[in-house]
Protein backbone atom coordinates (compact mmCIF):
# COMPACT_ATOMS: atom_id res chain seq x y z
CA UNK A 1 0.00 0.00 0.00
CA UNK A 2 1.17 3.17 -0.88
CA UNK A 3 1.08 5.73 1.93
CA UNK A 4 -0.41 9.33 1.91
CA UNK A 5 2.41 11.84 1.19
CA UNK A 6 0.43 14.70 1.41
CA UNK A 7 1.57 15.79 4.74
CA UNK A 8 5.50 15.95 4.03
CA UNK A 9 6.92 19.31 3.22
CA UNK A 10 8.15 19.10 -0.50
CA UNK A 11 12.05 19.16 0.50
CA UNK A 12 13.03 15.72 -1.12
CA UNK A 13 12.28 15.00 -5.21
CA UNK A 14 11.45 11.19 -4.04
CA UNK A 15 12.27 8.54 -5.97
CA UNK A 16 8.75 6.82 -6.37
CA UNK A 17 9.93 3.22 -4.77
CA UNK A 18 9.85 2.77 -0.97
CA UNK A 19 12.68 -0.18 0.75
CA UNK A 20 11.03 -2.48 3.24
CA UNK A 21 14.22 -4.77 3.82
CA UNK A 22 17.58 -4.74 3.67
CA UNK A 23 20.79 -7.16 4.08
CA UNK A 24 24.51 -6.00 3.28
CA UNK A 25 24.30 -4.25 -0.03
CA UNK A 26 21.25 -5.60 -1.09
CA UNK A 27 17.31 -3.88 -0.80
CA UNK A 28 13.71 -4.83 -1.14
CA UNK A 29 10.89 -2.87 -1.95
CA UNK A 30 7.32 -2.90 -0.92
CA UNK A 31 6.63 -5.75 -4.03
CA UNK A 32 9.88 -7.48 -2.94
CA UNK A 33 12.26 -6.32 -5.92
CA UNK A 34 15.58 -6.74 -5.38
CA UNK A 35 18.06 -3.84 -5.94
CA UNK A 36 22.08 -3.37 -5.65
CA UNK A 37 22.84 -0.24 -3.45
CA UNK A 38 25.80 1.75 -4.35
CA UNK A 39 25.03 4.57 -2.32
CA UNK A 40 24.70 3.19 1.13
CA UNK A 41 22.68 5.85 2.07
CA UNK A 42 24.93 8.92 0.65
CA UNK A 43 27.82 7.22 2.45
CA UNK A 44 26.00 6.40 5.80
CA UNK A 45 25.44 2.25 5.47
CA UNK A 46 29.60 1.36 5.40
CA UNK A 47 29.07 -1.86 6.81
CA UNK A 48 25.63 -2.58 4.93
CA UNK A 49 21.63 -2.59 5.78
CA UNK A 50 20.67 -4.50 8.97
CA UNK A 51 23.95 -5.44 10.37
CA UNK A 52 22.82 -8.59 12.64
CA UNK A 53 25.25 -6.99 15.63
CA UNK A 54 24.25 -3.61 15.35
CA UNK A 55 20.84 -4.76 15.42
CA UNK A 56 21.49 -6.85 18.67
CA UNK A 57 23.62 -3.88 20.20
CA UNK A 58 20.63 -1.52 19.60
CA UNK A 59 17.99 -3.82 20.85
CA UNK A 60 19.76 -4.54 24.16
CA UNK A 61 20.81 -0.70 24.69
CA UNK A 62 17.10 0.44 24.14
CA UNK A 63 15.94 -2.31 26.76
CA UNK A 64 18.30 -0.57 28.92
CA UNK A 65 18.38 3.41 28.90
CA UNK A 66 18.39 5.88 25.81
CA UNK A 67 18.77 8.95 27.35
CA UNK A 68 20.03 10.55 30.61
CA UNK A 69 20.76 14.49 29.32
CA UNK A 70 24.70 15.79 29.17
CA UNK A 71 23.76 17.22 32.36
CA UNK A 72 24.99 13.57 33.86
CA UNK A 73 28.19 11.49 32.42
CA UNK A 74 27.29 9.08 29.77
CA UNK A 75 29.75 5.80 29.84
CA UNK A 76 29.46 5.14 26.63
CA UNK A 77 29.95 8.29 25.55
CA UNK A 78 33.55 8.66 27.10
CA UNK A 79 34.11 5.37 25.50
CA UNK A 80 33.33 6.52 22.59
CA UNK A 81 35.61 9.65 22.82
CA UNK A 82 38.34 7.33 24.01
CA UNK A 83 38.42 5.06 20.81
CA UNK A 84 37.62 8.13 18.15
CA UNK A 85 40.61 9.86 19.48
CA UNK A 86 42.72 6.80 19.82
CA UNK A 87 42.30 6.33 15.77
CA UNK A 88 42.87 9.59 15.33
CA UNK A 89 45.52 11.00 17.15
CA UNK A 90 42.99 14.13 18.55
CA UNK A 91 42.36 14.75 22.18
CA UNK A 92 38.85 15.85 22.67
CA UNK A 93 35.68 15.04 21.55
CA UNK A 94 31.98 16.95 21.53
CA UNK A 95 29.16 14.57 20.06
CA UNK A 96 26.05 15.83 18.31
CA UNK A 97 23.38 14.42 16.03
CA UNK A 98 24.36 15.20 12.57
CA UNK A 99 27.34 16.25 10.42
CA UNK A 100 25.82 19.83 10.21
CA UNK A 101 25.38 20.14 13.36
CA UNK A 102 29.64 18.43 13.86
CA UNK A 103 30.40 21.31 11.29
CA UNK A 104 28.48 24.00 13.24
CA UNK A 105 30.62 22.51 16.40
CA UNK A 106 33.77 23.32 14.47
CA UNK A 107 32.55 26.74 13.34
CA UNK A 108 32.14 28.08 16.93
CA UNK A 109 35.00 27.11 17.71
CA UNK A 110 37.04 28.98 14.90
CA UNK A 111 35.47 31.96 15.92
CA UNK A 112 36.31 31.19 19.74
CA UNK A 113 40.15 30.80 18.31
CA UNK A 114 39.88 34.05 16.90
CA UNK A 115 38.50 35.90 19.66
CA UNK A 116 41.24 34.69 21.98
CA UNK A 117 43.48 35.91 19.27
CA UNK A 118 41.99 39.13 19.80
CA UNK A 119 40.43 39.19 16.18
CA UNK A 120 36.92 41.33 16.18
CA UNK A 121 35.41 39.62 12.98
CA UNK A 122 37.22 36.10 12.50
CA UNK A 123 37.02 34.83 8.64
CA UNK A 124 37.36 31.22 8.04
CA UNK A 125 38.66 29.91 4.54
CA UNK A 126 36.45 27.19 2.44
CA UNK A 127 36.60 25.54 -0.57
CA UNK A 128 35.10 26.57 -4.06
CA UNK A 129 32.43 23.27 -4.45
CA UNK A 130 32.73 22.58 -0.62
CA UNK A 131 29.48 21.14 1.10
CA UNK A 132 28.93 21.01 4.81
CA UNK A 133 25.39 21.44 5.70
CA UNK A 134 22.59 23.13 5.14
CA UNK A 135 22.13 25.52 8.43
CA UNK A 136 22.73 28.82 7.95
CA UNK A 137 26.23 28.16 9.30
CA UNK A 138 26.82 25.56 7.16
CA UNK A 139 25.55 26.25 3.44
CA UNK A 140 27.23 29.86 4.19
CA UNK A 141 30.46 27.68 4.11
CA UNK A 142 29.33 25.71 1.64
CA UNK A 143 30.40 26.37 -1.78
CA UNK A 144 27.36 25.96 -3.96
CA UNK A 145 24.86 28.91 -5.07
CA UNK A 146 21.88 26.53 -6.25
CA UNK A 147 21.85 25.43 -2.88
CA UNK A 148 21.72 28.94 -0.88
CA UNK A 149 19.45 30.52 -3.27
CA UNK A 150 16.48 31.50 -1.49
CA UNK A 151 17.63 31.84 1.86
CA UNK A 152 20.12 34.36 1.60
CA UNK A 153 21.70 36.87 3.66
CA UNK A 154 24.11 34.20 4.09
CA UNK A 155 26.24 34.51 7.97
CA UNK A 156 29.34 36.59 6.84
CA UNK A 157 33.08 35.30 7.79
CA UNK A 158 33.48 33.27 4.94
CA UNK A 159 36.30 33.55 2.18
CA UNK A 160 36.25 31.21 -0.72
CA UNK A 161 39.14 29.76 -2.45
CA UNK A 162 39.34 27.26 -5.18
CA UNK A 163 40.47 23.34 -4.51
CA UNK A 164 43.18 22.30 -3.84
CA UNK A 165 45.10 25.21 -4.82
CA UNK A 166 47.67 26.19 -2.65
CA UNK A 167 48.97 29.30 -4.66
CA UNK A 168 44.76 30.89 -4.08
CA UNK A 169 45.20 30.10 -0.73
CA UNK A 170 48.36 31.96 0.00
CA UNK A 171 47.38 35.07 -2.35
CA UNK A 172 43.92 35.41 -0.45
CA UNK A 173 45.82 35.36 2.60
CA UNK A 174 47.64 38.60 2.04
CA UNK A 175 44.81 40.48 1.45
CA UNK A 176 43.18 39.54 5.06
CA UNK A 177 44.74 39.44 8.52
CA UNK A 178 41.24 38.21 10.03
CA UNK A 179 41.79 33.95 8.98
CA UNK A 180 41.46 32.11 11.84
CA UNK A 181 40.73 28.90 10.58
CA UNK A 182 40.77 26.72 7.05
CA UNK A 183 37.76 24.88 6.27
CA UNK A 184 37.84 21.74 3.90
CA UNK A 185 37.11 18.30 2.64
CA UNK A 186 40.01 15.95 1.74
CA UNK A 187 37.87 14.35 -1.11
CA UNK A 188 34.81 16.88 -1.80
CA UNK A 189 31.55 14.63 -2.16
CA UNK A 190 28.70 16.83 -3.10
CA UNK A 191 31.33 18.83 -4.90
CA UNK A 192 31.97 15.88 -7.76
CA UNK A 193 34.37 13.32 -5.53
CA UNK A 194 37.31 15.67 -6.19
CA UNK A 195 40.12 14.44 -4.18
CA UNK A 196 43.01 16.75 -2.77
CA UNK A 197 46.45 16.22 -3.46
CA UNK A 198 48.28 14.83 -0.54
CA UNK A 199 51.06 17.67 -1.29
CA UNK A 200 48.10 20.36 -1.30
CA UNK A 201 46.93 19.21 2.32
CA UNK A 202 50.46 18.86 4.00
CA UNK A 203 51.04 23.01 2.41
CA UNK A 204 48.09 24.14 3.89
CA UNK A 205 49.13 21.93 7.36
CA UNK A 206 52.32 24.09 6.85
CA UNK A 207 50.42 27.59 6.04
CA UNK A 208 48.44 26.59 8.96
CA UNK A 209 50.68 26.17 11.41
CA UNK A 210 52.63 29.50 10.03
CA UNK A 211 49.65 31.70 10.45
CA UNK A 212 48.26 29.97 13.47
CA UNK A 213 45.22 29.01 11.66
CA UNK A 214 42.89 25.90 12.94
CA UNK A 215 43.56 23.28 10.01
CA UNK A 216 39.69 21.88 10.62
CA UNK A 217 38.52 18.74 7.96
CA UNK A 218 35.25 17.71 7.25
CA UNK A 219 35.06 13.90 7.14
CA UNK A 220 31.65 13.55 7.27
CA UNK A 221 31.47 11.83 3.82
CA UNK A 222 34.96 10.72 3.19
CA UNK A 223 36.48 9.49 6.85
CA UNK A 224 35.15 5.93 8.70
CA UNK A 225 37.14 4.04 6.18
CA UNK A 226 35.48 4.90 2.87
CA UNK A 227 38.30 6.61 1.26
CA UNK A 228 40.58 3.07 2.27
CA UNK A 229 41.89 4.63 5.33
CA UNK A 230 40.26 5.07 8.36
CA UNK A 231 40.23 8.95 7.66
CA UNK A 232 40.72 10.59 4.38
CA UNK A 233 43.54 13.24 5.17
CA UNK A 234 45.66 9.84 6.40
CA UNK A 235 46.72 9.42 2.80
CA UNK A 236 48.61 12.88 3.35
CA UNK A 237 50.23 11.80 6.67
CA UNK A 238 48.70 14.80 8.05
CA UNK A 239 46.95 15.83 11.48
CA UNK A 240 43.95 18.35 11.69
CA UNK A 241 43.57 20.69 14.84
CA UNK A 242 39.43 19.62 14.33
CA UNK A 243 38.02 17.28 12.71
CA UNK A 244 34.34 16.65 11.90
CA UNK A 245 32.49 13.38 11.60
CA UNK A 246 29.36 11.92 10.94
CA UNK A 247 27.45 9.10 8.22
CA UNK A 248 29.17 6.05 8.56
CA UNK A 249 30.20 6.97 11.88
CA UNK A 250 26.83 5.32 13.26
CA UNK A 251 25.35 3.03 9.98
CA UNK A 252 22.30 4.79 9.55
CA UNK A 253 21.79 5.80 13.52
CA UNK A 254 22.13 9.70 13.95
CA UNK A 255 25.50 10.47 15.29
CA UNK A 256 27.71 13.11 15.01
CA UNK A 257 31.52 14.06 16.01
CA UNK A 258 33.79 16.68 16.43
CA UNK A 259 36.97 16.26 17.71
CA UNK A 260 40.01 18.75 18.41
CA UNK A 261 43.53 18.34 19.52
CA UNK A 262 45.89 20.87 21.11
CA UNK A 263 44.49 24.88 22.28
CA UNK A 264 41.00 23.88 19.94
CA UNK A 265 40.61 21.00 22.27
CA UNK A 266 39.84 23.45 25.45
CA UNK A 267 38.52 26.41 23.74
CA UNK A 268 34.79 25.59 25.16
CA UNK A 269 33.91 26.26 28.39
CA UNK A 270 30.67 24.99 30.24
CA UNK A 271 27.59 26.77 28.70
CA UNK A 272 29.22 27.74 25.42
CA UNK A 273 27.90 24.62 23.72
CA UNK A 274 25.60 21.89 23.54
CA UNK A 275 22.90 19.08 22.09
CA UNK A 276 20.06 17.68 24.12
CA UNK A 277 20.50 14.50 22.13
CA UNK A 278 24.10 13.87 21.27
CA UNK A 279 26.12 11.85 22.22
CA UNK A 280 23.27 9.72 24.31
CA UNK A 281 23.85 6.01 25.27
CA UNK A 282 22.31 4.46 22.47
CA UNK A 283 23.94 6.46 19.51
CA UNK A 284 27.54 6.07 21.09
CA UNK A 285 27.46 2.31 21.84
CA UNK A 286 26.27 1.98 18.39
CA UNK A 287 28.61 4.17 16.96
CA UNK A 288 31.74 1.79 19.45
CA UNK A 289 30.05 -1.51 18.06
CA UNK A 290 31.09 0.39 14.38
CA UNK A 291 34.28 1.15 15.18
CA UNK A 292 34.37 -2.41 16.91
CA UNK A 293 33.65 -4.18 13.43
CA UNK A 294 35.56 -2.14 11.28
CA UNK A 295 38.43 -2.27 13.27
CA UNK A 296 38.16 -6.54 13.81
CA UNK A 297 37.07 -6.85 9.47
CA UNK A 298 40.15 -4.19 8.48
CA UNK A 299 36.79 -2.27 7.02
CA UNK A 300 39.24 0.30 5.76
CA UNK A 301 41.57 -1.70 3.95
CA UNK A 302 38.62 -3.75 2.31
CA UNK A 303 37.61 -0.46 0.88
CA UNK A 304 40.93 0.58 -0.48
CA UNK A 305 40.84 -3.06 -2.36
CA UNK A 306 37.65 -2.88 -3.54
CA UNK A 307 37.50 0.67 -4.99
CA UNK A 308 40.92 -0.26 -6.96
CA UNK A 309 38.68 -2.69 -8.02
CA UNK A 310 35.83 -0.32 -8.78
CA UNK A 311 37.72 2.27 -10.48
CA UNK A 312 39.57 0.04 -12.76
CA UNK A 313 36.54 -1.70 -13.92
CA UNK A 314 34.82 1.68 -14.72
CA UNK A 315 37.75 2.69 -16.53
CA UNK A 316 38.03 -0.15 -18.84
CA UNK A 317 33.68 -0.39 -19.68
CA UNK A 318 33.67 3.41 -19.82
CA UNK A 319 36.92 5.32 -20.17
CA UNK A 320 36.27 6.11 -23.87
CA UNK A 321 32.91 6.93 -23.69
CA UNK A 322 32.10 10.02 -25.20
CA UNK A 323 29.87 12.04 -23.15
CA UNK A 324 32.55 10.46 -19.95
CA UNK A 325 34.84 13.45 -19.04
CA UNK A 326 36.35 12.03 -16.07
CA UNK A 327 36.32 8.76 -13.99
CA UNK A 328 38.17 9.92 -10.48
CA UNK A 329 37.84 8.40 -6.50
CA UNK A 330 39.78 7.34 -3.60
CA UNK A 331 38.43 4.14 -2.05
CA UNK A 332 34.76 3.39 -2.44
CA UNK A 333 34.13 7.20 -3.44
CA UNK A 334 33.84 7.25 -7.30
CA UNK A 335 32.55 10.03 -9.76
CA UNK A 336 31.85 9.71 -13.34
CA UNK A 337 31.89 12.88 -15.11
CA UNK A 338 29.78 13.10 -18.40
CA UNK A 339 29.89 15.97 -20.58
CA UNK A 340 25.91 16.92 -20.03
CA UNK A 341 23.54 17.05 -17.34
CA UNK A 342 22.20 13.91 -16.36
CA UNK A 343 20.08 13.98 -13.67
CA UNK A 344 17.70 11.45 -15.34
CA UNK A 345 20.03 8.50 -14.56
CA UNK A 346 19.04 7.87 -11.45
CA UNK A 347 15.28 7.43 -12.02
CA UNK A 348 16.49 4.93 -15.01
CA UNK A 349 19.31 2.98 -12.93
CA UNK A 350 16.19 2.05 -10.38
CA UNK A 351 13.89 1.11 -13.25
CA UNK A 352 16.25 -0.18 -15.52
CA UNK A 353 18.85 -1.64 -13.66
CA UNK A 354 17.58 -2.42 -10.14
CA UNK A 355 20.61 -0.39 -9.11
CA UNK A 356 20.90 2.91 -6.47
CA UNK A 357 22.88 5.93 -7.77
CA UNK A 358 22.58 9.54 -6.40
CA UNK A 359 24.20 12.52 -9.03
CA UNK A 360 25.46 15.55 -8.11
CA UNK A 361 26.88 19.10 -9.63
CA UNK A 362 23.73 18.15 -12.27
CA UNK A 363 26.58 16.29 -14.22
CA UNK A 364 28.77 13.34 -12.09
CA UNK A 365 27.25 10.13 -11.13
CA UNK A 366 28.18 9.25 -7.71
CA UNK A 367 29.05 6.12 -6.06
CA UNK A 368 29.08 5.37 -2.42
CA UNK A 369 28.83 1.44 -2.49
CA UNK A 370 28.89 -0.11 1.20
CA UNK A 371 32.58 -0.99 2.09
CA UNK A 372 30.86 -4.71 3.18
CA UNK A 373 30.39 -5.47 -1.22
CA UNK A 374 31.64 -8.41 -2.44
CA UNK A 375 34.23 -8.58 -5.69
CA UNK A 376 31.07 -10.37 -7.44
CA UNK A 377 28.84 -6.97 -6.43
CA UNK A 378 31.22 -4.49 -7.40
CA UNK A 379 31.71 -5.81 -11.13
CA UNK A 380 28.10 -5.80 -11.27
CA UNK A 381 27.90 -2.36 -9.94
CA UNK A 382 30.17 -1.46 -13.26
CA UNK A 383 28.13 -3.76 -15.33
CA UNK A 384 25.17 -1.80 -14.69
CA UNK A 385 26.44 1.55 -14.93
CA UNK A 386 27.91 0.20 -18.01
CA UNK A 387 24.93 -0.34 -19.67
CA UNK A 388 23.20 2.61 -18.53
CA UNK A 389 25.67 4.62 -19.83
CA UNK A 390 25.85 2.49 -23.52
CA UNK A 391 22.51 1.12 -24.00
CA UNK A 392 20.96 4.91 -25.21
CA UNK A 393 22.07 8.62 -25.07
CA UNK A 394 22.74 9.61 -21.61
CA UNK A 395 19.76 12.44 -21.97
CA UNK A 396 17.06 10.16 -23.44
CA UNK A 397 13.64 11.24 -21.93
CA UNK A 398 12.99 7.81 -22.45
CA UNK A 399 11.76 5.57 -19.46
CA UNK A 400 11.07 2.16 -18.10
CA UNK A 401 8.09 1.09 -16.44
CA UNK A 402 8.63 -2.56 -15.90
CA UNK A 403 12.24 -4.74 -16.21
CA UNK A 404 12.61 -8.20 -15.94
CA UNK A 405 13.84 -9.35 -12.56
CA UNK A 406 17.54 -9.48 -12.06
CA UNK A 407 19.81 -12.43 -10.85
CA UNK A 408 20.47 -12.05 -6.95
CA UNK A 409 23.88 -10.91 -6.46
CA UNK A 410 24.57 -11.90 -2.97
Amino acid sequence: MKPATSHLMRAYARQPVSFVRGKGALLWDEQGVEYLDAIAGVAVTSLGHAHPEIAAVIAEQAGMLLHTSNVFRIDWQERLGERLCGLTGMQKAFFSNSGAEANETALKLARLHGHHKQVAEPKIFVMENGYHGRTIATLSATGNPAKQQGFEPLLPGFLRVPYNDIEAVRRAAEQTSDIVAVLIEPVQGEGGIRVASADYLRELRTLCDQHGWLLMLDEIQAGMGRTGAWFGHQHAGIAPDVMTLAKALGNGFPIGACLARGAAADLFSPGQHGSTFGGNPLACRVACTVIDIMARDRVPERAAVLGTRLLAGLQSALGDHPNVIAIRGQGLMVGIELDRPCKELVGRALTEERLLITVTRDSIIRLLPPLVCNEMQIDEIVARVSRLLLSREVNSTATVETAAPMESVT
